[in-house]
């Protein structure tokens, strides 16, 4: 019997044999034989069936995928294009009883003195003869008030909407590098990602308009005129919860700051002045912010002063400091033909709310 690689009859008589035979290279084995798609018919084959000389191999099983592996294929197929699908209806779907964020109306609101602004070099005097003497320093002047579940909400739901408000007033009026640093992100991250486009359109490009005073937002001084005198900005006010519906719960809250304020190249013996902000803030929770630690702030109203009514306060606050005046400033002009833009305010700051020097 021939090897491996010998003719399926052996070798050929008078031929070398082993490896010597010079065209054993060009003989094919019957493996090869086997595979071929066109094989003769043996002789006996075609006189007993009158067959033609040579028939068609079928064809083989061992390429291209098999039946199972073309099922798995379509099943993943079906599988992903599901996916996508049902990804694409769920993404634009708000959850039921959920509104999207509004967008936050406010208004801001310089209050101009009547005469000299008081200073002086003593900061703690200039707290102790104010109405501020009694109010407490930093976050400490922003208690949790008392909280209790609500008919939708638990007693935690309510602790974390007063949180997430006290957090927001905090970063917002008390931390030195959003009032005098410029930062903003502090303020940011607690907010509805449905508010973020106005929050940052209020600080690229802030107008008077009722929706894009950065001030609105936050307090923000101009660092080229002043600092402040004293970290510990004295704080007093309310806050509480209530729910709006079955989807929202509301926290109100209403804020007097009051800080000690010189000018921004002055060194410490120079005269202080104090300068008051009150902050009447609403802001709304569905479930989502409370799960995230975030708030939608519906409406801000601002007083702040001693300022010149005629200032700019859209983007920062430039308050008059100790000894000087309003002068003849009085509010800027209205045209009632504007289609945009709200009226122009400005309240004259009561001599009572000056501290007494």
């Amino acid at each position: 019997m021939g090897g491996p690689s010998d003719p399926p009859e052996g070798t050929p008589e008078g031929a070398p044999g082993g490896g010597e035979d010079e065209y054993r290279s060009v003989v094919f084995d019957e493996s090869f034989v086997r595979a071929a798609r066109i094989q003769e018919y043996s002789a006996r084959e075609r006189i007993t069936d009158h067959a033609p000389a040579v028939r068609r191999s079928p064809p083989r099983r061992g390429g291209g995928l098999s039946r199972q592996a073309l099922v798995l294929v379509l099943l993943i197929a079906v599988a992903f294009g599901t996916a996508v699908y049902m990804g694409a209806r769920n993404s634009y779907r708000t959850p039921d009883g959920e509104r999207p964020a509004e967008p936050l109306r406010m208004s801001v609101v310089p209050l101009a003195p009547r005469g000299e602004v008081p200073g002086t070099a003593d900061v703690e005097a200039l707290y102790a003869r104010s109405p501020a003497a009694r109010f407490r320093a930093g976050a400490e002047g922003v208690p949790l008030p008392a909280s209790r579940s609500t008919e939708h909400f638990s007693a935690d739901q309510v602790v974390a909407a007063l949180l997430t408000a006290k957090d927001y007033l905090v970063r917002s009026s008390l931390d030195p590098g959003v009032l005098t640093g410029g930062e903003t992100r502090p303020v940011r991250v607690l907010l509805d990602s449905g508010q973020l486009d106005q929050f940052d359109r209020s600080f690229d490009r802030p107008a008077a308009d009722g929706r894009h005073a950065s001030t609105g937002w936050l307090v923000r001084f101009d660092p080229a005129r002043v600092k402040l005198a004293d970290p510990g900005i004295r704080v007093r006010g309310t806050m509480q919860a209530a729910e709006a519906d079955s989807a929202t719960l509301e926290v109100t809250t209403d804020h007097t700051f009051a800080y000690a304020l010189r000018p921004a190249d002055a060194g410490r013996d120079a005269p202080a002045s104090l300068f008051t902000v009150r902050r009447e803030l609403r802001f709304r929770f569905d479930r989502d912010d409370l799960r995230l630690h975030q708030a939608e702030l519906v409406t801000a109203h601002v007083q702040a002063g001693p300022l010149s009514c005629a200032q700019d306060t859209a983007g920062r606050l430039r308050p008059l400091l100790a000894g000087q005046t309003a002068g003849k400033d009085g509010p800027a002009g209205t045209d009632p033909y504007a289609t945009r833009g709200a009226p122009a305010l400005c309240g004259s700051l009561a001599t009572g709310a000056q501290p007494k020097l």
